[in-house]
C-alpha cells in the first residue's frame, strides 16, 4: 500500500453528510465549479478536431503504459547522459527518504516547491518537516492552504473551498503577525480583490525564491526520448522553480512518461482546455540534464511507482493511469459539487480519485472502499474526460472489487436474514403477491407524499441516503384482475 489517506477521515458516506451541513462550502464550490465548466466548454467548442483529440490522447497513453518497462528506461537513459539522475522509488515512504537525502546532501534546510500532486500523495512535505527541512509552497492556491494549515481539496486549485475573505483573512493572520515564522511584513489594509491578493503572495513569495538553492517540483509529462521533464503552470513560479535554485528535485508518477516530443502536440492542447478553459499554458516549462552556466547544477528525477504497477496489471483499472490531473471530471461531477474534496479523504478528490485511490492504495481501509460509491454514474465525467478513461466503467469494476473481497467473511446477522427472506418471497408467486399487500399496508403508517423517508430498525440503513418510493397500493397482478375481468 502506498500514498496518503487523510489521518481520521471517515468513510465518504460519513464525511459527505457532514460536507453537506456547509452552506458557505456549497456555494463556494458551486460558483467556482460553474466558471470554470463555462470557460471549458468555450475553448474546446473552438476546436473542430476536439473528438479527435481526445481519441490521440487516448491512443498515445494506452500505447504507453502497454510499452511502459521500455519508455521508462529510456527516459532514464536520457536523463543520464544529459547530466542527470534517476532514482527509483517502490512506495510515498521510499521516495520521501530519496528526496530528504537528496536535500540533505546540498546541505541546505529550505526548498521550494512547485505544485505536484506526486508530492501531495507522498507526503513529501510532513516527511521534509520531520527530516529538519522546511518546504514553502509557491503556487498561490497550494500558498493559501499551506498558510491556512489546511488540506487541498481539488487537483486543480487545492484552496476552491476557500473565497475571498476567508484567503484575505488566512493572509491577514500569516502574513501579518508571522505567526508562521515568516517575514513578509504587515500586510497591511488587505483587501480581498484578486490583484491584491496575488500581489500580497508575490511578496511573501520573492524572498524565498532568492535565496533558495533547491527546486522541488512535479512533472505534468516525462518525456522518453529526451529525458525531459514538462511543468504545465499558470503563475510563473514554477519556471522560477526549475531554473533558479541550484539543485532541482522532480518528483513524478511512472506513468507520466510520453514517448516522443511530439505526442505533446497533442496534450498541451488537451491540458489547459480541460483544466482551466485555456487555449494554452500561461507557462510551459521543460528541462532537460544540466547545462554549464545555466539553471540547475544538479538534476534529479525520483520516479515513483505506489501502486501504479498494480493497477496497470488490471485490465479495466489501468485506464485510470492515463489521467492528465487537467480536474474536468470533478468540474462537472454533482457529487463532487454538493460535497466537496475533502469528504473523499484522499489527495485525489472527484470522480478520479474514487477510481485512482483505491486502486493506488487498495481497498483494506473504509475510506477507500467507501470511494467506488461516491458517484451516481451519471457518465458527465466520462463525456468531458480528454483521454477518455471511462470512469463509470471503472467505478463498477471496484465496486465489484469490495463486494468480492467481503465475500470471504460472513454477512452481518441481520443482513443475512433479510437477504434469505428476500430468496423465499422472490421464489413463490403466492409469497410474493402476500408480501406486497403487506409491505402497502405498513407502508401506510411510514409514508409522506408518497415516500418513506426512513425505515425503522436494521432497515433503516437503505434510507440513510436516500428516500425510498413507498409502495403502490396495490399490485400489477391486482390491478390487472381488476380492470380486466
Amino acid at each position: 500500500m502506498s500514498g496518503t489517506t487523510f489521518l481520521g477521515m471517515p468513510a465518504f458516506p460519513q464525511a459527505a453528510r457532514d460536507a453537506l451541513g456547509d452552506a458557505q462550502l456549497r456555494r463556494n464550490l458551486a460558483e467556482a465549479t460553474r466558471t470554470i465548466r463555462d470557460k471549458r466548454a468555450e475553448a474546446v467548442g473552438e476546436l473542430p478536431d476536439w473528438e479527435e483529440l481526445r481519441e490521440a490522447g487516448r491512443a498515445v497513453k494506452e500505447h504507453t503504459l502497454r510499452h511502459l518497462d521500455r519508455y521508462l528506461l529510456q527516459f532514464e537513459e536520457r536523463v543520464t547522459a544529459a547530466g542527470g539522475s534517476v532514482h527509483w522509488a517502490r512506495d510515498a515512504a521510499e521516495a520521501n527518504r530519496i528526496v530528504a537525502d537528496l536535500v540533505r546532501r546540498t546541505g541546505r534546510s529550505e526548498v521550494v516547491k512547485v505544485k505536484s500532486m506526486a508530492t501531495q500523495e507522498t507526503g513529501l512535505n510532513t516527511a521534509l518537516e520531520q527530516a529538519g527541512i522546511r518546504a514553502y509552497e509557491t503556487d498561490l492556491a497550494e500558498l493559501i492552504v499551506q498558510l491556512g494549515h489546511d488540506r487541498p481539496s481539488h487537483i486543480l486549485v487545492p484552496a476552491i473551498h476557500r473565497n475571498r475573505a476567508e484567503i484575505r483573512e488566512i493572509f491577514r493572520r500569516e502574513m501579518g503577525t508571522g505567526a508562521a515564522g515568516d517575514d513578509a511584513g504587515d500586510a497591511g489594509p488587505l483587501g480581498d480583490e484578486p490583484h491584491e491578493l496575488a500581489e500580497a503572495a508575490r511578496r511573501h513569495l520573492r524572498e524565498r525564491f532568492l535565496r533558495a538553492e533547491v527546486g522541488i517540483c512535479g512533472a505534468n509529462f516525462l518525456v522518453a526520448e529526451t529525458g525531459t521533464v514538462v511543468v504545465a503552470e499558470s503563475e510563473g513560479n514554477g519556471r522560477m522553480c526549475v531554473s533558479l535554485p541550484e539543485t532541482l528535485i522532480c518528483l513524478a508518477g511512472i506513468e507520466k512518461v510520453v514517448p516522443r516530443w511530439q505526442d505533446l502536440e497533442v496534450f498541451l492542447q488537451l491540458l489547459p482546455r480541460s483544466s482551466t478553459g485555456e487555449r494554452m499554458n500561461p507557462y510551459t516549462s521543460s528541462w532537460t540534464g544540466t547545462a554549464d552556466h545555466d539553471g540547475p547544477r544538479e538534476f534529479h528525477v525520483v520516479l515513483l511507482d505506489g501502486g501504479r504497477t498494480a493497477t496497470l496489471a488490471d485490465p479495466i483499472g489501468r485506464q485510470a493511469l492515463n489521467c492528465i490531473r487537467c480536474s474536468a471530471c470533478l468540474n462537472v461531477c454533482p457529487v463532487y459539487e454538493r460535497v466537496g474534496g475533502h469528504a473523499y479523504g484522499s489527495v485525489y478528490p472527484g470522480p478520479i480519485g474514487a477510481i485512482l485511490g483505491p486502486q493506488l492504495r487498495g481497498t483494506a481501509s473504509a475510506v477507500d472502499r467507501s470511494l467506488p460509491y461516491a458517484s451516481t454514474l451519471c457518465g458527465a465525467c466520462y463525456e468531458v474526460c480528454p483521454v477518455k478513461i471511462n470512469i463509470p466503467e471503472v467505478l463498477v469494476h471496484l465496486r465489484a472489487r469490495v463486494v468480492d473481497s467481503r465475500r470471504r467473511r460472513p454477512l452481518p446477522g441481520w443482513e443475512r436474514l433479510v437477504m434469505g427472506a428476500a430468496r423465499w418471497t422472490l421464489s413463490s408467486p403466492r409469497r410474493l403477491a402476500g408480501a406486497q399487500r403487506i409491505a402497502a399496508a405498513a407502508a401506510r403508517l411510514v409514508r409522506r407524499d408518497g415516500r418513506i423517508r426512513r425505515l425503522p430498525g436494521p432497515l433503516a440503513g437503505w434510507t440513510d441516503a436516500r428516500d425510498l418510493p413507498a409502495p403502490a397500493p396495490e399490485s400489477f397482478r391486482t390491478w390487472w384482475r381488476r380492470t380486466h375481468p
